[in-house]
């Protein structure tokens, strides 16, 4: 029997699923390769956590819209960009993601880039169509996913990532770089689902910021366990990729015990920055758990 969490997230998948659905082109006409490569990357069973806690959040707030499933289509098609990306040879030269061949594997290299190009285009040609929101709430929303998905976020994760390739890290630096590579993009998930509710209240919003960095630390150092815990057919990548990368990781800094002890404290960090919310809040809550929790 599915979950109480089984079903919310089937729900949330479904309609994020039918907005992507929407907006990306059909794999048909001249770029037709690069549209089955962006529909590829995709629709290829990615776990659907960044629009999960998108919804979450707004449900929090007691409001979640159309406008939601459209955020939440936004942040998800610069997480799959950003994956694309990352597997490049030039990048982390990787083979597998979620069970499948990478984009650049299944297509080719170039056609990765435009794909993740693309991607990235159509997230903020998603936030252009949302209904009903004061000009200025819509301008903050674009403002955000540019920012913490850009310089001050995500992609300046990954270049201190690139850089520290082979070098030994403290934890605190280990924080600073996964606070701007996985954390960011979490944040803006949260965020920007509340604020896209057009109700939240200034309390509110900092509260789900504090949230969301909690679990955006907690998101990776579960990673890092599961890839020295799990296969590469229970994780859907390449086992070990980060030890055989010479990548700093919490497992390796902190030993697996200490790793999985810190992502207790913040999941529970996580949970007490909610205690201004109701149950309204209990589908962030149930994330959190499954965040630091699941073995894939």
């Amino acid at each position: 029997m599915a979950t109480e969490l089984d079903q919310l997230l089937h729900s949330y998948t479904q309609q994020v699923d039918a907005q992507l659905e929407l907006i990306i082109p059909q794999a048909a006409g001249p770029a037709s390769k690069l549209y089955k490569a962006m529909r590829y990357s995709v629709f290829n069973g990615g776990k659907r956590v960044r629009p999960a806690l998108c919804f979450a959040a707004a449900d929090a707030i007691g409001a979640s819209n159309s406008n939601t499933a459209k955020v939440a289509a936004a942040v998800e098609m610069i997480h799959a960009y950003s994956l694309i990306h990352d597997d490049l040879p030039a990048m982390d030269d990787d083979d597998l993601r979620r069970g499948v061949p990478t984009c650049h594997i299944k297509f080719d290299e170039a056609t990765a880039i435009l794909a993740g190009d693309g991607l990235q285009s159509l997230a903020f040609k998603q936030l252009t169509e949302l209904a009903d929101l004061p000009a200025s709430t819509n301008l903050k929303l674009i403002a955000i996913l540019s920012d913490l998905a850009g310089c001050n976020g995500m992609v300046s994760g990954q270049a201190v990532d690139l850089a520290s390739t082979g070098k030994q890290l403290s934890a605190d630096e280990l924080d600073y770089m996964h606070n701007h590579k996985t954390g960011a993009l979490i944040e803006a998930s949260v965020v920007m689902g509340a604020l896209a509710t057009d109700q939240a209240t200034d309390t509110q919003i900092e509260a789900l910021k504090q949230y969301a960095r909690a679990i955006g630390l907690a998101f990776q150092i579960q990673d890092d366990i599961l890839d020295v815990e799990s296969s590469t057919e229970e994780l859907g990548k390449s086992q070990g990729s980060d030890s055989a990368n010479d990548k700093a990781t919490y497992t390796s800094i902190l030993g697996i015990e200490k790793a999985r002890s810190e992502a207790k404290r913040l999941y529970q960090t996580s949970i007490d920055t909610l205690s201004i919310f109701s149950t309204s809040a209990d589908p962030l809550r149930a994330l959190a758990k499954f965040i630091v929790h699941r073995s894939f």
